[in-house]
Protein backbone atom coordinates (compact mmCIF):
# COMPACT_ATOMS: atom_id res chain seq x y z
CA UNK A 1 0.00 0.00 0.00
CA UNK A 2 2.71 2.52 1.29
CA UNK A 3 4.57 1.75 -2.55
CA UNK A 4 1.47 2.82 -4.30
CA UNK A 5 1.82 6.21 -2.34
CA UNK A 6 5.08 6.44 -3.54
CA UNK A 7 4.37 6.07 -6.68
CA UNK A 8 2.04 8.80 -6.86
CA UNK A 9 4.40 10.91 -5.28
CA UNK A 10 6.85 10.12 -7.82
CA UNK A 11 4.93 10.22 -10.76
CA UNK A 12 3.09 13.76 -10.22
CA UNK A 13 6.93 14.88 -9.08
CA UNK A 14 7.67 13.33 -12.63
CA UNK A 15 4.21 15.47 -14.16
CA UNK A 16 6.10 18.14 -12.62
CA UNK A 17 9.75 18.05 -13.81
CA UNK A 18 8.10 18.03 -17.77
CA UNK A 19 6.02 20.98 -16.84
CA UNK A 20 9.12 22.66 -15.77
CA UNK A 21 10.99 21.75 -19.36
CA UNK A 22 8.13 22.81 -21.92
CA UNK A 23 8.40 26.42 -19.74
CA UNK A 24 12.26 26.56 -20.15
CA UNK A 25 11.47 25.41 -23.80
CA UNK A 26 9.06 28.00 -24.56
CA UNK A 27 11.36 30.42 -23.25
CA UNK A 28 10.32 31.96 -19.67
CA UNK A 29 8.46 32.08 -16.63
CA UNK A 30 5.39 33.75 -18.38
CA UNK A 31 4.50 31.16 -20.69
CA UNK A 32 4.36 28.79 -18.04
CA UNK A 33 2.57 30.76 -15.29
CA UNK A 34 -0.07 32.15 -17.97
CA UNK A 35 -0.25 27.86 -18.71
CA UNK A 36 -0.73 26.76 -15.44
CA UNK A 37 -3.14 29.45 -14.51
CA UNK A 38 -5.40 28.47 -17.00
CA UNK A 39 -5.06 24.44 -16.63
CA UNK A 40 -6.43 25.40 -13.29
CA UNK A 41 -9.13 27.32 -14.19
CA UNK A 42 -10.49 24.61 -16.54
CA UNK A 43 -9.88 22.04 -14.28
CA UNK A 44 -12.22 24.03 -10.96
CA UNK A 45 -15.31 23.44 -12.27
CA UNK A 46 -14.41 20.19 -12.50
CA UNK A 47 -12.97 19.58 -8.93
CA UNK A 48 -15.77 21.36 -7.69
CA UNK A 49 -19.38 20.41 -9.80
CA UNK A 50 -18.10 16.91 -11.34
CA UNK A 51 -19.85 15.05 -8.94
CA UNK A 52 -23.37 16.44 -9.93
CA UNK A 53 -22.69 16.53 -13.86
CA UNK A 54 -22.06 12.85 -13.99
CA UNK A 55 -24.97 11.82 -11.37
CA UNK A 56 -27.03 13.80 -13.62
CA UNK A 57 -25.47 12.48 -16.68
CA UNK A 58 -26.74 9.20 -15.97
CA UNK A 59 -29.98 9.64 -13.88
CA UNK A 60 -29.23 8.88 -10.70
CA UNK A 61 -31.47 8.87 -8.35
CA UNK A 62 -31.04 8.68 -4.17
CA UNK A 63 -30.62 5.25 -3.31
CA UNK A 64 -34.00 4.13 -0.94
CA UNK A 65 -32.75 3.06 2.16
CA UNK A 66 -36.32 1.05 2.79
CA UNK A 67 -36.00 -0.85 -0.45
CA UNK A 68 -32.22 -1.58 -0.57
CA UNK A 69 -31.35 -2.01 3.29
CA UNK A 70 -28.50 -4.09 2.62
CA UNK A 71 -26.56 -1.33 0.22
CA UNK A 72 -27.33 1.21 2.47
CA UNK A 73 -26.21 -0.77 5.84
CA UNK A 74 -23.03 -2.25 4.13
CA UNK A 75 -21.86 1.49 3.51
CA UNK A 76 -23.19 2.95 6.55
CA UNK A 77 -20.97 0.31 8.76
CA UNK A 78 -17.59 0.90 6.21
CA UNK A 79 -17.98 4.61 6.41
CA UNK A 80 -17.60 4.06 10.40
CA UNK A 81 -15.21 1.82 10.22
CA UNK A 82 -13.29 4.01 7.97
CA UNK A 83 -14.21 7.73 10.15
CA UNK A 84 -15.67 8.86 7.52
CA UNK A 85 -18.74 10.89 6.92
CA UNK A 86 -21.95 8.96 5.17
CA UNK A 87 -22.12 9.54 1.65
CA UNK A 88 -24.92 9.90 -0.42
CA UNK A 89 -26.27 7.01 -2.28
CA UNK A 90 -27.63 6.89 -5.70
CA UNK A 91 -28.75 4.56 -7.94
CA UNK A 92 -28.27 3.95 -11.85
CA UNK A 93 -31.16 2.24 -13.79
CA UNK A 94 -29.03 0.34 -15.96
CA UNK A 95 -28.36 -3.58 -16.67
CA UNK A 96 -24.81 -3.05 -16.73
CA UNK A 97 -22.92 -3.83 -13.13
CA UNK A 98 -20.72 -1.46 -12.21
CA UNK A 99 -20.28 1.49 -9.05
CA UNK A 100 -18.53 4.20 -8.71
CA UNK A 101 -17.59 7.03 -6.44
CA UNK A 102 -17.20 10.85 -6.72
CA UNK A 103 -17.08 13.82 -4.56
CA UNK A 104 -13.86 16.34 -4.08
CA UNK A 105 -13.63 15.10 -0.35
CA UNK A 106 -15.13 12.83 2.17
CA UNK A 107 -17.65 15.34 3.36
CA UNK A 108 -19.25 15.70 0.11
CA UNK A 109 -19.17 12.25 -1.45
CA UNK A 110 -21.38 10.26 -3.46
CA UNK A 111 -21.53 6.50 -4.04
CA UNK A 112 -23.19 5.05 -7.05
CA UNK A 113 -24.62 1.57 -8.04
CA UNK A 114 -26.20 -0.03 -11.11
CA UNK A 115 -29.59 -2.30 -10.38
CA UNK A 116 -27.02 -4.53 -12.16
CA UNK A 117 -24.48 -5.03 -9.92
CA UNK A 118 -27.05 -5.50 -7.10
CA UNK A 119 -28.50 -8.61 -9.37
CA UNK A 120 -25.42 -10.07 -9.85
CA UNK A 121 -22.99 -10.10 -6.59
CA UNK A 122 -24.02 -11.66 -3.50
CA UNK A 123 -23.56 -9.63 -0.14
CA UNK A 124 -20.23 -10.86 0.24
CA UNK A 125 -18.86 -9.18 -2.97
CA UNK A 126 -20.86 -5.81 -2.66
CA UNK A 127 -19.19 -5.05 0.43
CA UNK A 128 -16.10 -5.43 -1.46
CA UNK A 129 -17.05 -3.28 -4.31
CA UNK A 130 -18.54 -0.66 -1.58
CA UNK A 131 -15.17 -0.62 0.11
CA UNK A 132 -13.34 -0.26 -2.88
CA UNK A 133 -15.67 3.09 -3.40
CA UNK A 134 -15.17 4.49 -0.04
CA UNK A 135 -11.58 4.16 -0.52
CA UNK A 136 -11.16 6.33 -3.40
CA UNK A 137 -12.91 9.26 -1.35
CA UNK A 138 -10.94 8.41 1.20
CA UNK A 139 -8.02 8.76 -0.50
CA UNK A 140 -9.22 11.70 -2.14
CA UNK A 141 -8.56 10.67 -5.29
CA UNK A 142 -10.44 13.25 -7.19
CA UNK A 143 -7.99 15.92 -5.91
CA UNK A 144 -5.10 13.78 -7.10
CA UNK A 145 -6.81 12.87 -10.60
CA UNK A 146 -7.50 16.94 -10.71
CA UNK A 147 -3.77 17.96 -9.99
CA UNK A 148 -2.81 15.62 -12.05
CA UNK A 149 -4.72 16.94 -15.10
CA UNK A 150 -4.14 20.57 -14.02
CA UNK A 151 -0.17 19.62 -15.16
CA UNK A 152 -0.70 17.69 -17.85
CA UNK A 153 -3.41 20.38 -19.64
CA UNK A 154 -0.71 23.06 -18.53
CA UNK A 155 1.74 21.15 -20.32
CA UNK A 156 -0.61 20.84 -23.57
CA UNK A 157 -1.08 24.44 -23.52
CA UNK A 158 2.53 25.10 -23.94
CA UNK A 159 2.76 22.86 -26.43
CA UNK A 160 0.48 24.57 -28.92
CA UNK A 161 1.34 27.79 -28.50
CA UNK A 162 5.12 26.73 -29.22
CA UNK A 163 3.48 25.09 -32.64
CA UNK A 164 1.79 28.41 -33.16
CA UNK A 165 4.58 30.57 -32.15
CA UNK A 166 6.82 27.87 -34.75
CA UNK A 167 4.12 28.55 -37.27
CA UNK A 168 4.04 32.31 -37.52
CA UNK A 169 7.50 32.61 -36.84
CA UNK A 170 7.63 33.88 -33.11
CA UNK A 171 10.52 31.38 -31.55
CA UNK A 172 11.91 32.64 -28.70
CA UNK A 173 15.41 34.10 -28.91
CA UNK A 174 16.96 31.19 -26.34
CA UNK A 175 15.36 28.51 -28.60
CA UNK A 176 16.62 30.08 -31.96
CA UNK A 177 19.69 27.38 -31.58
CA UNK A 178 17.65 24.48 -29.62
CA UNK A 179 15.41 23.33 -32.60
CA UNK A 180 15.43 19.53 -31.36
CA UNK A 181 14.91 20.53 -28.03
CA UNK A 182 11.74 22.24 -28.94
CA UNK A 183 10.76 19.30 -31.62
CA UNK A 184 11.39 17.12 -28.50
CA UNK A 185 8.67 19.15 -26.11
CA UNK A 186 6.21 19.64 -29.15
CA UNK A 187 5.79 15.91 -29.92
CA UNK A 188 7.22 13.71 -27.07
CA UNK A 189 6.66 16.00 -24.29
CA UNK A 190 2.75 16.20 -24.03
CA UNK A 191 2.53 12.52 -24.94
CA UNK A 192 4.78 11.47 -22.03
CA UNK A 193 2.48 13.71 -19.74
CA UNK A 194 -0.79 11.85 -20.59
CA UNK A 195 0.87 8.63 -20.28
CA UNK A 196 2.29 9.94 -16.57
CA UNK A 197 -1.38 10.72 -16.21
CA UNK A 198 -2.94 7.53 -17.15
CA UNK A 199 -0.67 5.49 -14.80
CA UNK A 200 -1.35 7.91 -12.15
CA UNK A 201 -4.82 6.83 -12.38
CA UNK A 202 -3.46 3.06 -12.42
CA UNK A 203 -1.56 3.84 -9.41
CA UNK A 204 -4.89 4.80 -7.49
CA UNK A 205 -6.77 2.35 -8.96
CA UNK A 206 -4.43 -0.48 -7.30
CA UNK A 207 -4.59 1.80 -3.42
CA UNK A 208 -8.74 1.36 -4.00
CA UNK A 209 -8.66 -2.71 -3.83
CA UNK A 210 -5.78 -2.48 -1.28
CA UNK A 211 -7.49 0.03 1.08
CA UNK A 212 -10.94 -1.44 0.17
CA UNK A 213 -9.46 -5.64 0.81
CA UNK A 214 -7.96 -3.95 4.26
CA UNK A 215 -11.16 -2.14 5.05
CA UNK A 216 -13.46 -5.26 4.46
CA UNK A 217 -10.66 -7.77 6.26
CA UNK A 218 -11.71 -9.69 3.02
CA UNK A 219 -9.14 -9.45 -0.25
CA UNK A 220 -11.40 -12.45 -1.74
CA UNK A 221 -14.39 -10.62 -1.97
CA UNK A 222 -13.44 -8.13 -3.79
CA UNK A 223 -11.20 -10.46 -6.35
CA UNK A 224 -14.10 -12.36 -6.40
CA UNK A 225 -16.60 -9.15 -7.75
CA UNK A 226 -13.88 -8.04 -10.38
CA UNK A 227 -14.06 -11.78 -11.50
CA UNK A 228 -17.90 -11.72 -12.33
CA UNK A 229 -18.22 -7.80 -13.18
CA UNK A 230 -15.31 -8.74 -15.62
CA UNK A 231 -17.25 -11.57 -17.47
CA UNK A 232 -20.55 -9.85 -17.31
CA UNK A 233 -19.12 -6.26 -18.63
CA UNK A 234 -17.80 -8.30 -21.92
CA UNK A 235 -21.62 -9.36 -22.48
CA UNK A 236 -23.31 -6.98 -21.66
CA UNK A 237 -21.18 -3.56 -22.52
CA UNK A 238 -23.60 -1.40 -25.14
CA UNK A 239 -21.96 2.14 -25.61
CA UNK A 240 -25.85 3.54 -25.94
CA UNK A 241 -26.34 2.10 -22.40
CA UNK A 242 -23.37 2.51 -20.51
CA UNK A 243 -20.13 4.74 -19.75
CA UNK A 244 -19.42 7.35 -22.16
CA UNK A 245 -15.74 7.77 -22.58
CA UNK A 246 -15.28 10.89 -20.56
CA UNK A 247 -16.57 9.53 -17.16
CA UNK A 248 -16.12 5.34 -18.22
CA UNK A 249 -12.63 6.00 -15.70
CA UNK A 250 -14.99 6.52 -12.51
CA UNK A 251 -16.25 3.04 -12.44
CA UNK A 252 -14.61 0.33 -11.06
CA UNK A 253 -14.68 -2.09 -14.41
CA UNK A 254 -13.78 -0.27 -17.29
CA UNK A 255 -15.23 -0.76 -20.47
CA UNK A 256 -12.76 -1.31 -23.40
CA UNK A 257 -9.97 -3.00 -23.75
CA UNK A 258 -6.86 -2.93 -21.22
CA UNK A 259 -4.81 -5.72 -22.79
CA UNK A 260 -1.02 -5.17 -24.13
CA UNK A 261 -0.01 -1.89 -25.44
CA UNK A 262 -3.64 -0.42 -24.72
CA UNK A 263 -3.18 -1.08 -21.18
CA UNK A 264 -0.79 2.02 -21.23
CA UNK A 265 -3.86 3.84 -22.48
CA UNK A 266 -6.23 2.85 -20.20
CA UNK A 267 -7.18 4.60 -16.18
CA UNK A 268 -7.22 1.48 -14.69
CA UNK A 269 -5.02 -1.73 -14.65
CA UNK A 270 -5.55 -5.00 -16.46
CA UNK A 271 -8.52 -6.74 -13.86
CA UNK A 272 -6.79 -9.99 -14.13
CA UNK A 273 -3.53 -7.80 -12.58
CA UNK A 274 -5.70 -6.54 -9.91
CA UNK A 275 -7.39 -10.01 -9.21
CA UNK A 276 -3.71 -11.44 -8.94
CA UNK A 277 -3.19 -8.71 -6.44
CA UNK A 278 -5.40 -9.03 -4.28
CA UNK A 279 -5.82 -13.37 -4.33
CA UNK A 280 -1.55 -12.41 -3.04
CA UNK A 281 -2.88 -10.19 -0.16
CA UNK A 282 -4.98 -12.76 1.24
CA UNK A 283 -2.21 -15.56 1.52
CA UNK A 284 -0.57 -17.92 0.09
CA UNK A 285 -2.82 -21.15 -0.14
CA UNK A 286 -5.55 -19.45 1.24
CA UNK A 287 -8.96 -20.40 -0.55
CA UNK A 288 -7.43 -22.04 -3.61
CA UNK A 289 -10.67 -20.85 -5.24
CA UNK A 290 -12.84 -18.36 -5.63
Amino acid sequence: MFGNYIKTAFLLGSLAALLLFMGHAFGGEQGLIIALVLACAMNFFTYFYSDKLVLKMYGAQPLDAQKYPEVYNIVEELALQSRMPMPKLWLLNMDTPNAFATGRNPENASVAVTTGIMKLLDAHELRGVLAHELSHVKNRDILVGTIAATIAAAIAYLADWMRWSMIFGGRRRNNEDGGWGTIIALLLVPFMAMLIQLAISRSREYLADECGADTCHDPLALASALEKLEGSSKTKYHPDSYAQASTASLFIVYPFSTDGVWSWFSTHPPLKERIARLRKMAGIGRHENL
